[in-house]
């Protein structure tokens, strides 16, 4: 028979492994007699686990939620992933660089020696996007607030301030509360944002977490609306190009280019390349606007031959003036009249 402590930790482990645990089957997985399994319960208990018993034919245990946080068991595999999620938690925006990395010396400190070195030899840095303009953050208690919202269906009351003080737009006007139903929470970018459905305004809307102020108490309880496309992240990304939430963009051409399929490929995230020889292809591409849609194709160095539609061949040629004015006010060029 193991040690009482070795024996301890493997009925731990096979508690959180599943939800109930027949006694008679976790005696046969410890090689252990049902009444040492009982005793060894109570010795669980003691430590803080909420271990609650069931009745039934089979009767047994299982690890209940209680009301503080006991000693956890983690095998070598959750410890690693726990210690990387902590390490990347500087990077969501949510405003819990401190509590992860005051948690990750605590996951740290108790992790053996072999832990340890996988560890730190796996070191993330979180590289920030934009020095001039850096990613917001966000309290941790909005952000909670908010899923919480989500998760009960309930109507959610918040200030939404753009850049003024709270309950106040930019010209010193006081803003009435909005009042959504919540339906997603969701990161973008380093960002935080909500997406709901405006009930004064009938329509579905997109909110940044970092300019929320929510108001309590929240509203009545509401039936989910089916999202436009059914996918959030679709949704999300159309939104953000431009179209009406189908994921779509909102301006999409057709050029063929004097390049290999393969080296158009590489450079196309969104787009539809077929090869049509050994150094011709077809490109399907999507942008926000006809002008950004002509731009990003100019960036191929190849002749381009426009399929369609004619809002892009337009876009071509107002981009070829602009380009044109541009060279011949270059110094030292004689623009010609």
């Amino acid at each position: 028979m193991p040690k009482t402590s070795a024996r301890l930790l493997s009925l731990l482990s096979l508690l959180q492994a599943r939800r109930d645990w027949p006694g008679a089957l976790l005696a046969e997985r410890l090689d252990i007699s049902p009444r040492t399994v009982r005793r060894d319960v109570d010795r669980l208990r003691e430590l803080g686990y909420p271990i609650v018993a069931f009745k039934g034919p089979d009767g047994g245990y299982r690890l209940d939620a209680g009301t503080e946080l006991p000693p956890l068991l983690f095998d070598d595999e959750q410890a690693v992933a726990l210690a990387v999620a902590l390490q990347t938690a500087a990077t969501t925006g949510a405003g819990i660089e401190e509590a992860a990395a005051r948690a990750l010396n605590t996951v740290r400190q108790v992790m053996p020696a072999r832990l340890r070195h996988r560890i730190d030899a796996l070191q993330v840095t979180a590289v920030e996007r934009s020095a001039i303009r850096p990613d917001p953050q966000v309290d941790s208690s909005v952000l909670m607030a908010l899923s919480a919202a989500v998760h009960a269906r309930e109507v959610l009351r918040f200030d939404y301030t753009p850049a003024s003080p709270p309950g106040v737009d930019d010209n010193g006007v006081q803003t009435p509360s909005r009042r959504v139903q919540p339906h997603h929470l969701v990161t973008r970018g380093g960002r935080w944002y909500l997406v709901a459905w405006d009930l004064d305004r009938e329509d579905w809307r997109i909110f940044r977490a970092d300019r929320i102020i929510p108001r309590t108490p929240a509203g009545p309880r509401f039936t989910p609306r089916e999202l436009p496309g059914g996918e959030v992240a679709a949704f999300v990304a159309g939104r953000f190009r431009g179209s009406d939430g189908s994921g779509d963009w909102p301006c999409r051409g057709e050029v063929i280019l004097d390049l290999p399929a393969a080296a158009v490929s590489r450079h196309t995230r969104d787009g539809i390349v077929e090869e049509l020889g050994p150094n011709r292809c077809r490109l399907v591409l999507g942008s926000w606007s006809w002008p950004g849609l002509a731009a990003a194709i100019g960036g191929f160095d190849a002749d381009i031959e426009v399929v369609g539609p004619a809002e892009l061949r337009d876009a071509f040629a107002r981009l070829a003036r602009r380009y044109a004015d541009a060279a011949a006010d270059a110094p030292g060029t004689v623009r010609r009249t």
